[in-house]
């Protein structure tokens, strides 16, 4: 009996070996299928609010991300995973250590939340300067904005902005959530001249 099988195995059918590739396919699409299933899963705002629901959730349903006259609307993955293959991956691996800093009781409440707060929005600032905001970027581009239709201080500032190499991060810290304590933090200030140019126009 061994033998036979033995034998089969060293010299199967153009059958066999069609049928082994037909199952290895079908069972490859579904293991893909259900993996990338998986992975949607996490993007979006439900799975985040479920440890997120007592602090930053309700921060950001305050914004103009999460509600606006247009509907076009930013969840959390928009902001915090990147839409291209690779960057992905490379995000979702990091989130990891962050899942695993709730479950293990790191930040599993308000409290303890706040108290990291600085430490991990100075990790997300990082981690954005260093990819040019690339999440922003999905939907915000210097090349297709009309400088035109903005207020003024906000056409000074995207242009100086694009003229020095700067990236979305570097002003709009904060934009769908609170800011941290920012004592040691380095802050982007408007300057006081173009404030008042801006509303002189009004």
């Amino acid at each position: 009996m061994i033998k036979k099988f033995w034998n089969w195995f060293r010299s199967p059918s153009k059958m066999a070996v069609g049928t082994i590739i037909l199952l290895s396919a079908i069972g490859g699409i579904l293991a893909w299928g259900g993996f990338n299933q998986g992975l949607e899963h996490t993007n979006t705002e439900e799975f985040c609010s479920q440890c997120h629901m007592n602090d930053v959730v309700p921060e950001y349903r305050q914004t103009i991300h999460f509600s606006n006259r247009s509907g076009v609307k930013a969840i959390c993955s928009d902001c915090h995973v990147p839409h291209e293959f690779l960057p992905k991956w490379k995000r979702k691996i990091q989130a990891s250590t962050e899942v695993y800093a709730h479950f293990t009781g790191k930040v599993d409440t308000k409290e303890k939340f706040e108290t990291h707060r600085l430490e991990m929005a100075e990790r997300e600032w990082a981690r954005m300067k260093a990819n040019n905001s690339q999440e922003c970027r999905n939907c915000h581009n210097f090349d297709d904005m009309d400088f035109t239709q903005q207020k003024t201080v906000a056409q000074e500032m995207h242009s100086r902005a694009q003229e020095e190499g700067k990236t979305c991060i570097d002003c709009h810290k904060g934009i769908a959530h609170n800011l941290p304590h920012m004592k040691e933090v380095q802050k982007t200030f408007i300057p006081e001249d173009m404030i008042k140019k801006d509303e002189t126009k009004k």
